[in-house]
C-alpha cells in the first residue's frame, strides 16, 4: 500500500484566490488514491500545522505531493515558511537529513548527500494562469525556454537535498483565461495511476 502525503499550499486572497481549484485538485487526488488502495494524510498549511507532526508525516510517506497555486512565479510564501520550519525540525532531529553530506575533512564531497529520504518521491501539482505554450520554447519572452520544473527548482531542491526522487511536476495551465479542469483532473489521475501501480 502506497502512503501518500498531500500538502495544500494554497494561500487565500479575498475576492481573488479563494482556493477552490486547488481544493478540487486535492479532493480528486485523495479520492483517486484511496479508491486505488493508497493510504493518505493531508496537511492544509493555511489551517495550521505542527512542525514535528509534519516531520513524522514525511518519514511515514512514500510519495509526497504539494498542491499549490503559482503566485508571482512561485508557491505562496506560507509554503516556504512551512518548508523552513519542517525541514529545520527534521534536520535538528536528524529524521529527514543528517547534514549536507560533506565533512570538514572532505568538504569537496558531493553537496546534498546527507539526506535520509531515499526511496521516497516528491511531486508538485500546480495551478497557473500561464499557458502551457509559455514553457520549453526559447522564442517565448517570459521563460525563454525554461520548463515548469526549471522555474520550480527552488521548491524541489529541498526534497532532492534530503535524498528524495523528484518527479516531473503536473500543471493546470491557463486556469483564468482558458481552463480545462476536467481534462486536467483526468491527466493527473493518469499520472497517479502509474506512480502507485
Amino acid at each position: 500500500m502506497t502512503k501518500v502525503l498531500l500538502i495544500n499550499a494554497h494561500q487565500r486572497y479575498e475576492g481573488f484566490a479563494e482556493g477552490k481549484l486547488n481544493q478540487t485538485m486535492l479532493d480528486a487526488m485523495k479520492k483517486f488514491l484511496e479508491e486505488n488502495g493508497c493510504e493518505t494524510k493531508l496537511t492544509n498549511i493555511e489551517k495550521g500545522y505542527d512542525a514535528s507532526e509534519e516531520v513524522e508525516k514525511h518519514v511515514w510517506a512514500d510519495l509526497i505531493i504539494t498542491q499549490a497555486p503559482v503566485y508571482w512565479f512561485g508557491a505562496p510564501w506560507i509554503y516556504k515558511k512551512y518548508v523552513d520550519e519542517v525541514f529545520t525540525t527534521g534536520l535538528v532531529r536528524q529524521s529527514l537529513l543528517v547534514d549536507d553530506g560533506r565533512t570538514r575533512k572532505d568538504p569537496g564531497k558531493q553537496y546534498g548527500t546527507g539526506g535520509k529520504m531515499q526511496g521516497k518521491q516528491f511531486m508538485m501539482s500546480l495551478t497557473w494562469n500561464a499557458p502551457k505554450e509559455a514553457f520549453g520554447d526559447k522564442t517565448q519572452t517570459m521563460f525563454a525556454g525554461k520548463t515548469v520544473d526549471d522555474v520550480f527548482v527552488a521548491s524541489t531542491a529541498v526534497y532532492k537535498f534530503c535524498g528524495t526522487e523528484i518527479l516531473p511536476s503536473f500543471s493546470c495551465h491557463n486556469v483564468m483565461k482558458n481552463p480545462n479542469i476536467k481534462g486536467d483532473i483526468s491527466s493527473l489521475k493518469g499520472i497517479l495511476a502509474k506512480l502507485i501501480k
